[in-house]
């Protein structure tokens, strides 16, 4: 059976894909599947040896004020990309109308998505054949799973992996940057996210990185991407800790460092996801999503946010003028941190 997989970004997101493509190589191995992602998104796909076709595409590229025709052009070009294999069934995890517009293209037999009320973008309905209803309260994960299974004639089962492919380059990164740290245990701190609402204060990163180190003997490894220097600065700002390490890894080199980890902390981003595929015990601070929808299905692993308000529910915003739902003392993610990691050493106990 020849399947494509359209989950086109963001990281996070296609990392709460990555059970299906496991799943799919369990349940069918002799099936072959491609996989249609975004250029900017596609990096922890890249070398997986379950992907037999990973079409990359820019979507982005038809914005920019160009010409009718030259989006035209870079729209077939792409939609070539798409069609380059002939499919049986594509799978559309997304739920948006370009995702459901990229399994029109692709010309499979089959195109299977979410009924209306399980999409981001309902009118995406048109262009499936099939559609799967999923319980309205479930984890991302579980509700891909379910609609891979209906789409594929198997049974849905609990077993969740995240097959990832890194190298030794990733590795010797890692090497490298846990030296720094001079033998002893870390935890990783991620200032960062996708939304201005989903952030936690990066000075109480910083606050949060000195007692860390001053009470737990942690390291504190900050990590950010290469856009996100003034969320290191703030942290740098706001810790008096000598120990606190900054660093840039890359994606894959971030993932062999979250295996690594003591804890890590993090709000809904797509460090926090990946850190959750390498089994980090993780420590989550939410606030306008759901950690029932978004967070780990790991039940040692805690969710930190405020249930003291009530403008949370279905909120979702990317900007807010209130914004409170982030006013959490660093006390309370320190103590979380600290629940999660004698949980974990009773785990490690017990195996």
């Amino acid at each position: 059976m020849n399947i494509l997989i359209v989950r086109l970004s963001a990281i996070g997101d296609i990392i709460h894909s990555l059970p299906v493509l496991a799943a799919i190589k369990r349940h069918l191995p002799d099936s072959r599947v491609s996989w249609v992602a975004e250029q900017r998104s596609a990096e922890i796909l890249r070398g997986n040896p379950l992907v037999d076709d990973l079409i990359e595409v820019d979507t982005r590229s038809f914005k920019g004020g160009k010409t009718i025709e030259n989006i035209l052009i870079e729209m077939s070009r792409q939609a070539r990309l798409i069609r380059r294999s002939k499919y049986d069934v594509a799978i559309d995890l997304q739920g948006l109308i370009k995702s459901a517009v990229a399994t029109q293209v692709s010309a499979a037999k089959k195109r299977w998505g979410f009924d209306k009320k399980g999409l981001r973008e309902p009118a995406g309905r048109i262009f499936y054949t099939d559609t799967v209803t999923t319980e309205p309260k479930i984890h991302v994960i579980r509700k891909n799973l379910a609609l891979a299974a209906a789409a594929l004639g198997f049974e849905a089962d609990s077993e969740v992996e995240f097959p990832i492919a890194t190298g030794d380059e990733h590795r010797k990164e890692v090497e490298t940057l846990i030296a720094r740290a001079g033998g002893r245990a870390f935890a990783i701190l991620n200032p960062a996210g996708g939304w201005v609402t989903k952030l936690w204060q990066a000075a109480d990163f910083g606050r949060l990185a000195d007692r860390l180190d001053g009470e737990l003997d942690l390291t504190p490894i900050v990590v950010t991407g290469p856009n996100e220097g003034e969320l290191a600065a703030a942290v740098r700002a706001n810790s008096r800790s000598e120990r606190t390490i900054f660093a840039e890894p890359s994606l894959k080199g971030f993932y062999e460092l979250a295996r690594r980890a003591a804890v890590y902390v993090g709000g809904d981003t797509g460090p926090t996801h990946l850190a959750i595929a390498a089994g980090a015990p993780v420590v989550g601070i939410f606030g306008p999503t759901e950690w029932w929808r978004n967070g780990s299905l790991n039940p040692d692993d805690i969710c930190v946010e405020r249930t003291d308000i009530g403008c949370r529910v279905d909120c979702h915003r990317r900007t807010c003028s209130n914004w409170i739902c982030m006013d959490i003392p660093v006390e309370t993610v320190f103590e979380a941190v600290q629940k999660r990691m004698r949980t974990e050493t009773k785990a490690t106990n017990r195996r």
